[in-house]
């Protein structure tokens, strides 16, 4: 029972309460290929903290990139939700330039600290430009931005497991602004024939069922690639290969 005059206390918890970055050096191996750089291994999905960690899809797409490099050679490419930057970093090996990005500050933090790890290794293997970039999808002056300072026309656009907050109302009206992103880069990179390469893993059926719709009401056509459906820790994924219709 409440005491009179005892006012009941809301307690407030900002970002900074969520945030761990107690990041470990992690080691990854796609084929040949051999990864270092910091991740955790659990994150806060309040604040979309997500991008701390590694997801299956990066997994799943770093696969899918290590068995088809000669697509990366000499291209320039832009990843979406890049998180800690471990699809960006195998691309690294392969392409002239790779753009990536996330719009959470705290996510910024780590990528770029993973940039100048891969960068500063005397055993780096990188032979692309490595940048990192703040991009809110759906925001044009954020990515009009980044196509002026970079090259205009990618070669290719990235994404893996990039809508994890599905039972929320944000992540589900963030599909839409994803494919706002990705259909304006698309159409600037008209002329050499851009594609979205998209590694999905299925969580539900309303979110299966949302990502196919939204990419079809873009004038975009979505596509499973041959051979890659997989299972990856315990949940089935595929690759989508999505181009301008």
């Amino acid at each position: 029972m409440e005491r009179e005059g005892e006012d009941d206390e809301i307690v407030c918890l900002d970002e900074s309460f969520f945030i761990n970055d107690n990041y470990q050096l992690t080691t990854f191996t796609f084929g040949s290929h051999v990864l270092e750089l910091y991740c955790l291994q659990s994150a806060s999905t309040d604040f979309d903290l997500t991008g701390q960690l590694v997801w299956p899809g990066a997994v799943l797409l770093n696969d899918y990139l290590s068995k088809n490099a000669e697509t990366l050679q000499g291209s320039s490419v832009i990843e979406l939700g890049s998180g800690v930057g471990i699809t960006g970093m195998l691309c690294s090996r392969f392409c002239r330039e790779v753009v990536l990005t996330d719009h959470n500050e705290e996510v910024l933090k780590i990528l770029k600290k993973n940039i100048e790890l891969q960068e500063s290794s005397q055993n780096s293997l990188c032979c692309a430009e490595l940048k990192a970039e703040k991009l809110e999808w759906g925001n044009s002056d954020q990515l009009n931005s980044i196509l002026q300072r970079h090259s205009t026309e990618f070669d290719l656009v990235l994404g893996a497991d990039i809508y994890i907050h599905i039972f929320t109302i944000h992540q589900l009206s963030s599909v839409p602004l994803l494919f706002d992103t990705v259909e304006k880069i698309l159409s600037v990179g008209r002329e050499n024939k851009c594609k979205f390469i998209l590694a999905y893993v299925s969580r539900a059926i309303v979110m299966d069922t949302l990502v196919i719709s939204e990419a079809i009401r873009h004038g975009l056509q979505i596509n499973e690639v041959t051979g890659t459906r997989a299972v990856v820790q315990n949940l089935e994924g595929v690759v989508f290969e999505i181009t301008l219709g």
